[in-house]
């Protein structure tokens, strides 16, 4: 038996910001980051529809990049303060990743995190408030799944939540808040969604729901991402919906090890984070080479690579088609093809803020973190200690390992 659960509602397209004024409560807080949507216009309009639908209006504002523990305990105790009975996050997937987890500790304050650490285990939620999410990036597709990932510092460790229960209960997705990302956001959000669709169609979990919604999600980006890249409104807007897409597939269908390493490798060293969605597009041809020793993975790879045009007389060579076409991508991106060349900021570099000497001292425990991870049991292939290693090496170095 599987499950397939999404947001109760979905507001899409043009000024789908406005369906806020629909909503029913008394009071809304509303979890937002850095600035972008104040800057915007976006969180003005935001309150402005709220207050129209009758409600008391609190903002929780200056959510990080990476959402730390200590962000996610404030922010629920301004929840227990102020009592909402709807919950609002806005902006990019920092945002909406640590509301979903006050969420948890506004209504049981007596949970800790490493209870919600374990893979759906979350204790039943809607007992005070509704949620409501809002991205403004087109990537981690958070809105619609039933995923959190929150950073512990103290441990360098980016833990992935898991639980049907905080799915959204509304998603409101607005092209025009998506128009403002610059173009390295832009270009990481972007693969990291095409990692979501891809790991999804290979995932253990994988059904005929989500293979179709995948499917059209890897086409979509495959096709929109470099014009978005290039500021081509009309694409970004695409790029929108396919983000959604591709999380309504993994929501349901789960991921897999790429996950697993960029979750790990994160916030593990101290030269600086290895930003999510540039990790995902760095590791994923290393992945899909080591998947595709598992003869049903292999098959699927090959018709992602049919669906989006690419050319191949055999099943390894269709893998390898599809291998050179996301590389090609990173390229046409300016993302890095190897963590050996990862600058701030994510860019192309020619020596890394990532140190050789830490990456290999630190090599046995990343690996047995990511195997550790939550996205690793719907992998297709599961990856010993000595695989794993491998893997990350190979992600360091550009290596072409035969797995």
């Amino acid at each position: 038996m599987y499950r397939f659960t999404l947001p109760r509602d979905l507001y899409h397209g043009k000024d789908a910001l406005s369906s806020l004024k629909n909503l029913e409560g008394k009071k809304a807080i509303v979890v937002v980051g850095g600035g972008s949507m104040k800057r915007f216009g976006f969180l003005d309009k935001a309150v402005e529809y709220l207050k129209e639908a009758g409600m008391e209006v609190k903002l929780f504002e200056g959510v990080e990049p990476d959402p730390s523990v200590e962000t996610v305990m404030k922010g629920a105790a301004a929840m227990t303060e102020f009592q909402p009975d709807w919950i609002v996050a806005m902006g990019g997937g920092s945002p909406i990743d640590a509301a979903k987890a006050m969420w948890a500790f506004y209504e049981y304050p007596e949970t800790s995190f490493e209870d919600l650490i374990k893979p759906f285990n979350f204790p039943k939620l809607r007992t005070k408030a509704k949620f409501c999410a809002i991205p403004s990036t087109s990537g981690t597709a958070t809105e619609v799944t039933a995923f959190s990932v929150i950073t512990d510092y103290t441990k360098g460790i980016k833990y992935p939540l898991a639980d049907f229960n905080i799915t959204p209960d509304i998603a409101i997705v607005d092209p025009a808040l998506a128009e403002t990302m610059p173009k390295k956001l832009t270009a990481h959000t972007g693969m990291d969604a095409m990692t979501h669709a891809i790991e999804a169609y290979v995932s253990t979990l994988h059904c005929e729901y989500t293979d179709a919604l995948a499917l059209h999600a890897i086409k979509l980006i495959h096709q929109n991402l470099k014009k978005s890249y290039d500021g081509d409104m009309a694409a970004r807007d695409t790029m929108h919906d396919a983000q959604c897409l591709a999380g309504m597939a993994f929501s349901n269908a789960l991921l897999g090890i790429v996950h697993s390493m960029a979750h790990k490798t994160g916030a593990a060293f101290s030269g600086g984070h290895i930003i999510h969605g540039c990790a995902n597009a760095m590791y994923l041809p290393k992945v899909i080479k080591y998947n595709s020793k598992d003869a049903v993975a292999a098959e699927r790879y090959a018709y992602i690579a049919k669906f989006i045009g690419l050319k191949g007389d055999t099943t390894d060579a269709l893998v390898d088609a599809l291998i050179a076409e996301l590389r090609s991508m990173n390229d046409q991106l300016d993302i890095p093809q190897a963590i050996k060349n990862y600058g701030q900021g994510g860019v192309k570099a020619d020596v890394s803020i990532i140190d050789e000497k830490e990456f290999m001292d630190k090599l046995s425990e990343t690996a047995a973190n990511a195997i550790g991870d939550a996205c690793t049991g719907s992998n297709p292939r599961q990856p010993s200690q000595e695989d794993m290693e491998k893997l990350l090496k190979a992600c360091y170095y550009d290596l072409d390992i035969d797995f």
